[in-house]
């Protein structure tokens, strides 16, 4: 009978809701449904029921469910009584609530099941900007006229990080592997390796670095278009050259590169992937993705970004060597994903005292307080986020007072007499600050200013501010003890906040280095490493220094590019036995190159007397 009524909805396709209705209830009745009368939700839950015993129907059954348009109202009633019959006292009970019945089950199974996963848990589906960007102005506004092209696309390996082009060059083994090291309690621990091929190509890639000349990086990625060192240093150039179309399409090829040489069990999602940024060959996939982050966010993906965040920190939680916990806030922030931010303050406070840092000493109540404006809330939840922002927000103000006046500043805020006249927030706050504050707090203000020019952020800000002085003005003790702690902390910065400032740009920190970070030349690939580093191999040691060659020996080499006083020691590795014989090479070496200089050289003619308008070529 099931059968039979399948076929003939097959034959005649409903035209209106009531037909479909009692197609629908003719369905249940043949398949045993026990509930009766029942809202329309449970009848199609009950018809899934059916589809699982008989799997040859699915085709035929699945089509016209989806199709109705009354699928969320029914589906309220169904999921509020779930909510009334439990009032959220026990997650197992809920979860039993749930598979018992079917109305909701997927969509709560689903924020349940996103709640307890890992906090650095990574999708997908997050890691691609076309989707978000889809979100924002539709897939017609963000495809265009890709879709055919693609169809007659050459066959290339799907990725995750990014996706490859069709400008980009075919792609071969670069001598980069993954290898796992070690497992413990569950986490695993990587490294790339290098092959002795792809040692030989990093070799002339530092000799191209030390000659200043960008294009002996690009004659070398026309060799090797996948040197991922190469394309994140000229990234850098071109950046700088205002190419930023160019810089972006480069890191993608680089993160592209490392993708395809990931380990099988090597996972983006798990979170429980470690990499030690110590080993140098670690360290191209872990800036990699940093500045793709600061690409994407640039192009109005914060959500995207975020994603790739959660996997940097990911790969090292413990020593965080790009100092992405200065940066996870204002991307969680701009995502809207408050509760991310709230869960990571409640998980992470105690055992990596988040609050010390000025950017989540301000961030998280910011978050409570947009989580508190939220209509779709209860009034309950609504009030608790309200109180529990201004508790942190007052905390914030008290031990970090030199933040209030730079970001007033920079929303263009003017504040009132007297905020400008009390000593507490007034010059001196940021005068007797310690350096790595200066640091932290210029660093933050510049970045995240832009998020408090809302005016009801702006009004709750003035209204915790009053409250903050009078708690001063009755010598509260928070104050004496917050202003004791912050003289004694935060005199020097760990290096990787440095890093983190570096690769930021962040011009209002950028100020604020100490010379020991200024003074000493930055490369982009590798900006700042790590003091204790893990060597796998070494570069060759180079033996002819020109810093130590003879004054006419460098005159000759500006000359001639290609002399070399001491002999091409550099290929074959052996030295000559003996200082005379060195000496008679080389001086037969000087001769020739005179000569060979003296034979180059060609004397022009001055132009003729016959010609007096100066018309005529030079012979």
């Amino acid at each position: 009978f099931v059968q039979i009524l399948a076929e003939e909805s097959e034959d005649e396709p409903p035209s209106e809701e009531e037909r479909a209705a009692e197609q629908l209830s003719e369905r249940n009745v043949a398949g045993g449904n026990k509930k009766g009368a029942v809202p329309e939700e449970t009848e199609r839950n009950g018809q899934r029921d059916g589809e699982e015993a008989e799997p040859d129907q699915t085709p035929a059954l699945n089509n016209k469910p989806r199709k109705k348009k009354k699928k969320r109202k029914t589906k309220k009633t169904s999921a509020g009584e779930i909510l009334e019959d439990n009032d959220l006292e026990d997650i197992d009970s809920l979860l039993e609530k749930i598979e018992d019945t079917n109305g909701l089950s997927q969509q709560t199974q689903s924020g349940i099941i996103a709640d307890s996963r890992p906090l650095l848990y990574v999708e997908h589906r997050n890691l691609n900007p076309e989707n978000e960007l889809k979100r924002y102005f539709g897939a017609r506004a963000v495809l265009g006229d890709q879709r055919p092209r693609q169809r007659q696309r050459q066959y290339v390996r799907s990725t995750w990080l990014t996706a490859p082009k069709n400008t980009w060059p075919r792609y071969s083994k670069t001598g980069i592997a993954m290898q796992l090291l070690d497992t413990r309690r569950g986490v695993q621990y990587f490294t790339f390796e290098h092959h002795r091929e792809y040692q030989q190509v990093q070799f002339k890639f530092l000799d191209a670095v030390e000659s200043m000349d960008p294009n002996n990086i690009v004659l070398l990625l026309q060799m090797n278009p996948y040197h991922v060192d190469s394309l994140l240093q000229l990234s850098d150039v071109c950046r700088m050259q205002e190419d930023q179309e160019m810089a972006r399409d480069l890191i993608e090829r680089a993160l592209y590169s490392l993708e395809c040489t990931f380990h099988p069990v090597f996972s983006l999602t798990s979170g429980t992937c470690r990499l030690d940024y110590r080993r140098p060959e670690n360290r191209a996939f872990f800036l990699a993705l940093f500045k793709h982050l600061m690409f994407l966010e640039k192009r109005g993906c914060p959500r995207t970004a975020l994603e790739f965040c959660k996997l940097i920190l990911s790969l090292d939680p413990e020593d965080d060597p790009l100092g992405v916990l200065l940066l996870i806030d204002f991307l969680a922030l701009r995502a809207r994903e408050y509760t991310f931010l709230t869960r990571m303050f409640q998980e992470w406070e105690s055992h990596r005292s988040l609050s010390l840092l000025p950017n989540f000493a301000f961030s998280v109540p910011l978050a409570y307080f947009f989580l508190s404006q939220q209509e779709e809330r209860p009034e309950l939840e609504q009030s608790q986020a309200r109180e529990r922002a201004a508790q942190l927000i007052r905390v914030a103000l008290i031990r970090f007072p030199s933040v209030l006046m730079p970001l007033l500043d920079h929303c263009s805020v003017q504040p009132d007499a007297r905020v400008t006249l009390h000593g507490f927030f007034g010059r001196s706050a940021q005068i007797c600050q310690p350096p790595a504050l200066s640091q932290l707090t210029a660093l933050y203000v510049g970045r995240t200013h832009t998020l408090w020019k809302d005016p009801a952020v702006m009004a709750w800000l003035e209204t915790n501010v009053r409250e903050v002085l009078n708690m001063v003005d009755t010598d509260d003790p928070l104050v004496g003890e917050s202003e004791n702690k912050r003289m004694k902390r935060y005199q020097n910065a760990p290096r990787n906040i440095y890093r983190h400032v570096i690769l930021s740009e962040m011009k209002e920190a950028m100020a604020a280095l100490p010379l020991e970070v200024t003074s000493q030349p930055v490369m982009g690939f590798d900006p700042l490493p790590p003091l204790d580093p893990i060597i796998s191999y070494t570069r060759p040691e180079r033996t002819n220094h020109p810093s130590h060659e003879s004054t006419l020996s460098l005159f000759f080499r500006s000359l001639l590019p290609n002399f070399n006083l001491q002999g091409d020691v550099r290929h074959d590795g052996e030295e000559e036995a003996g200082a005379g014989q060195d000496l008679n090479q080389g001086v037969n070496r000087l001769m020739a190159a005179m000569r060979d200089m003296l034979a180059n050289i060609q004397f022009q003619e001055p132009p003729r007397d016959n010609n007096p308008e100066g018309d005529g070529d030079w012979d």
